[in-house]
């Protein structure tokens, strides 16, 4: 995509939250150039797995330029903020105050160019008593209360993915593209703060609305739902597990009589309403599970399928490796090309840029925007940015 061709993304990232939003701009067709440490973000580090390379750093850096600076070196601090001077968006996710004592807080750096969009990721916020309070993904996770509604009845559990900083990420991209539509409007910045706790506080909100006007506390499931039954995971007589969801009173009398071979008990006064049913789910379950145990996860399948009934196979990893509904996209690495699940939007993308080698792009970015002179014969500004050296034009 080109929607964004021609803005310039200045991104002090490392982790995450931060490189997830920019990543989304940069395959809008944005400019990213991505400042790590010297020693590279650490999520360089995370794991080897991909062809030696980090799975989370490959998913979460495609298409920036990798610029190395040392923030405690005068001379890198000059480098950056005359990057920003050109840019459209800072983003930073450094730790609390840290941006603030290098003179790069939202306060200084807005006043200095009024129409830069600013976005700070952190953990917790600017305000509050827990604004200086480090924070990862599995901590907020635990704080947020995401962990206590998640897991088995008998022990919390971490939800598997980084959600915390993947709702950070994405809120943070929603918010940029809104201040760029601002920005056309208005001429003017604008400040975004986000944090890994409220965003995902936000959708923690059904929970919190029924604990604090229902006085009922949310328990934890495992693979049920919490206020829809039948919503969950049933064993089939191949030892596949199957989840089927009903939502409505339609497709419960068609469960009833398509699938659960009993019409009567669509009518059954502990099954009448979906409410009755999250009552005595208990009952509930053991006539499904006799049903499907008494049935191949295919054969259970062909009969949800007849029935118009939702249904959802409880995938391994080797299964979402090879589902047929898997979309791919292919990015080039130091490591050579792979493949991965394409992000949930495309509006026409048919490539992505490469992942960067850590501080691939220094040289040509410092002579971009340092203090020497361009190349004989052009501007600094008419200098096409090179493309990593993994990807061709």
């Amino acid at each position: 995509m080109t929607d964004l061709a021609g803005l310039l993304v200045l991104s002090l990232e490392q982790a995450v939250a931060a490189p997830y939003a920019s990543c989304r701009l940069a395959d809008a067709g944005a400019r990213v150039i991505k400042v790590e440490r010297t020693e590279g973000d650490f999520a360089r580090g995370y794991d080897n797995l991909v062809n030696g390379e980090s799975s989370y750093f490959l998913w979460l850096n495609r298409g920036k330029q990798s610029l190395c600076l040392d923030l405690k070196s005068q001379d890198d601090l000059a480098l950056l903020d005359a990057i920003a001077a050109k840019a459209d968006v800072f983003i930073q996710n450094l730790s609390p105050g840290a941006a603030e004592r290098l003179g790069l807080g939202a306060a200084a750096m807005t006043k200095r160019y009024p129409k830069l969009i600013y976005c700070s990721i952190s953990g917790y916020g600017q305000n509050g008593p827990l604004r200086r309070q480090k924070a990862y993904d599995m901590l907020i996770q635990a704080e947020s209360g995401l962990a206590h509604v998640n897991g088995t009845p008998d022990e919390a559990a971490r939800v598997g993915i980084s959600i915390c900083d993947i709702a950070a990420g994405i809120t943070a991209y929603s918010a940029i593209l809104e201040a760029i539509l601002g920005r056309g409007q208005t001429g003017k910045g604008r400040t975004i703060e986000v944090s890994l706790f409220h965003s995902i506080a936000d959708w923690m909100n059904v929970p919190y609305l029924q604990t604090r006007y229902g006085n009922r506390p949310p328990t934890r499931m495992g693979l049920r739902h919490p206020s829809i039954a039948p919503y969950g995971a049933y064993r089939c007589g191949d030892a596949k597990a199957l989840l089927l969801a009903v939502q409505n009173e339609r497709e419960w009398v068609k469960l009833c009589s398509d699938v659960l071979d009993d019409v009567a008990l669509a009518n059954d006064q502990r099954f009448s309403s979906n409410i009755s049913r999250v009552k005595n789910a208990s009952a509930l379950d053991a006539i499904i599970a006799a049903r499907f145990a008494a049935l191949t996860r295919d054969q259970a399948i062909a009969i949800l399928d007849g029935a118009g009934i939702a249904y959802g196979r409880l995938s391994d990893m080797d299964d979402l490796v090879n589902h047929p509904q898997r979309r791919l996209i292919k990015v080039a690495t130091a490591a050579g090309e792979i493949e991965m699940l394409a992000p949930g939007v495309m509006a026409g993308a048919d490539s992505f840029g490469a992942v960067p080698s850590l501080g691939e792009h220094n040289d040509w970015i410092r002579r971009e925007f340092g203090p020497r002179r361009p190349r004989t014969g052009m501007s600094a500004a008419s200098q096409d940015p090179p493309l990593s050296k993994h990807q061709g034009r």
